[in-house]
């Protein structure tokens, strides 16, 4: 699980088995036992959430938004795209 960033307490990762044939490219995020996973292209959106209030999610898609070009770039490194 690379982690990619963390911002107030949030880890935004990678998870190393992302599906055969790969998904297109996606950050999870973490904070304790919460998760929540999101699309990043074309366009940032939330797929799944476990344990987050609504508040932190679109706190957290802006974040995400922020960061876009680094989550991209990383997801090509990790991924050898």
């Amino acid at each position: 699980m690379p982690k990619i960033f963390e911002w107030n307490g949030y880890k935004f990762l990678f998870f190393s088995n992302e599906g055969d044939p790969l998904e297109p490219c996606h950050i999870h995020v973490r904070k304790g036992g919460n998760l929540a996973k999101f699309w990043v292209a074309p366009e940032v959106y939330l797929d799944s959430s476990w344990g987050l209030t609504t508040k932190e999610l679109h706190t957290l898609e802006k974040v995400i938004e922020e960061h876009k070009d680094l989550i991209m770039e990383k997801w090509d490194e990790h991924f050898n795209r």
